[in-house]
């Protein structure tokens, strides 16, 4: 039902047995005096391939489709060729070659009334809106199945001037399928499609006009460091961000856990990535409080797999009942390494590397390289969004685009902990330990004078590591660049 790879959250997966093979591995479990705790993933869900009804429902219509609230994307670029839809980084090779080379054929799938492009194992559908164009009788259909065509045509172009067009579009495609049950109409259907081969320069330029209407660009997976606008599990173009904190996009990943709750088949959940979230302590209260409701007789632990960082404690008021134990295991690592043999690694490692020993000084550089390369994009879409955010007043709106970048790096880079959980509360005690005093930084050689500014942290940013943080970032004229939080 639930895992890294989930494309249908309402049902158990029949790959593994479906719903009856759970309960007959509760019954085992139960004999066993056993229970079964399960481990979900409310942050991101499977997408690209051809199995998500949700991903390629949002495909086919855009900002139209009931899913387009349930995605974390970035509508709106600063990019005039992005504004409007979703970069798909999921071609092997560029887009114009992928064309050329036809590895995005057009098809029909008669069974649903549907058009889509296929690549490889991918389906990116074409929007019902477009149908007309591509449901054209040829001289072999005789007066009636012509005009049976064209007025389901018409009918289809319609779509776009109504405002209820998706639901429209479903009697629509039943109808087309039931014509398709004529195999005249199939094949004229079928014929049409090669007005749109690419490996022909008509259907090149064809194929490509229709895919520029869709509500997604179609991209090399090479472009997704710089281009994305969607939120992923970190850089995993086939793991989409959900939007778990709007009320209909919880009850709708959850209800079938729900209802499994309900019934006494669980015994426990594990929450998976839970700094993921854009706002952790109120998905585990509503979590919480939904749990209790359903099973009032028990208490159903609920764990979060909460990275720990130095110092730093989980929050009590999230109402779970620990972490996954990330923090007991590093104590664990600890017992079987020896302190003493620290030194003499880390001269083994300055001799070979000429790079100092101290791990801080690696993770920081490693930090920079993700930066600047697997999430440059999500990196500059926050920028940009800072940036915003410093023109909508008078006292910032000089900060450049180009000091903002430069200290939001340092600031991300020196971080002390995973993320931080300000929201419109207020920053909490637990987070106060990390801004108690500045974080002095010695500036990198490249590092230019930007004058005092502050810089708010969007609340909720599709693109930001901690979503929900508000940060001020104070930039001076020196060698240190100081880097605060403030509320």
């Amino acid at each position: 039902m639930h895992g890294y790879d989930v494309v249908d959250p309402t049902s158990v997966n029949p790959e593994l047995g479906g719903e009856a093979a759970l309960r007959r591995l509760v019954d085992a479990l139960r004999q066993q005096q056993m229970g079964l705790i399960l481990d979900i993933v409310s942050n991101h869900m499977a997408v690209g391939g051809s199995d998500n009804p949700w991903w390629l429902d949002l495909l086919e219509w855009g900002r139209l489709s009931p899913y387009g609230e349930f995605f974390d994307i970035q509508w709106h670029s600063p990019d005039p060729l992005m504004e409007g839809q979703l970069l798909l980084p999921f071609l092997g090779s560029d887009y114009g070659v992928a064309l050329q080379d036809g590895t995005l054929p057009l098809r029909f799938d008669a069974g649903h009334g549907a058009f889509y492009v296929e690549h490889y194992d991918h389906h990116f559908p074409i929007c019902p809106t477009h149908y007309g164009e591509l449901l054209k009788p040829d001289e072999r259909l005789n007066a009636e199945q012509t005009e049976q065509l064209k007025f389901l045509a018409d009918r289809f172009t319609a779509l776009s001037y109504q405002t209820d067009a998706h639901s429209l579009a479903i009697p629509l495609q039943e109808e087309l399928r039931e014509l398709t049950a004529d195999p005249a109409i199939q094949h004229a259907i079928e014929q049409q499609l090669g007005a749109y081969d690419s490996l022909t320069p008509d259907g090149f330029q064809n194929l490509h006009n229709l895919l520029e209407r869709q509500s997604y660009r179609l991209a090399s997976w090479r472009t997704a460091a710089d281009d994305i606008n969607w939120r992923r599990f970190f850089d995993v173009n086939e793991l989409g961000g959900l939007r778990v904190e709007r009320p209909a996009v919880f009850e709708a990943t959850h209800a079938k856990i729900f209802e499994l709750i309900a019934e006494g088949l669980v015994d426990g959940l594990r929450i998976d990535h839970i700094d993921g979230l854009a706002d952790p302590r109120g998905y585990c209260r509503k979590l919480r409080r939904r749990v209790d409701s359903l099973s009032p007789q028990r208490h159903l632990p609920i764990y979060v797999e909460k990275i720990l960082g130095e110092g730093e404690t989980l929050h009590r008021d999230w109402s779970v009942d620990g972490t996954t134990g990330y923090e007991f295991m590093n104590q664990l690592s600890l017992l079987q390494h020896d302190p003493a043999g620290a030194q003499t690694l880390g001269e083994l490692w300055s001799r070979h590397s000429e790079r100092p020993a101290e791990f801080i000084q690696e993770a920081r550089l490693a930090r920079q390289q993700i930066l600047n390369g697997s999430l440059a994009g999500d990196f500059e879409s926050v920028a940009q969004a800072l940036l915003q955010v410093a023109r909508d007043d008078l006292m910032s709106r000089d900060l450049t685009l180009g000091a903002i970048r430069r200290a939001l790096q340092e600031l991300i880079v020196h971080f002390p902990v995973y993320r931080t959980y300000i929201s419109p509360r207020g920053r909490c005690a637990e987070d106060d330990v990390f801004f108690g005093k500045p974080w002095t930084v010695r500036a990198r050689p490249w590092a230019r004078p930007t004058g005092r500014c502050s810089i708010a942290w969007p609340a909720g940013s599709a693109a930001s590591p901690g979503a929900n943080a508000r940060w001020v970032v104070n930039a001076r004229s020196s060698n240190t660049l100081a880097c605060v939080s403030s509320n």
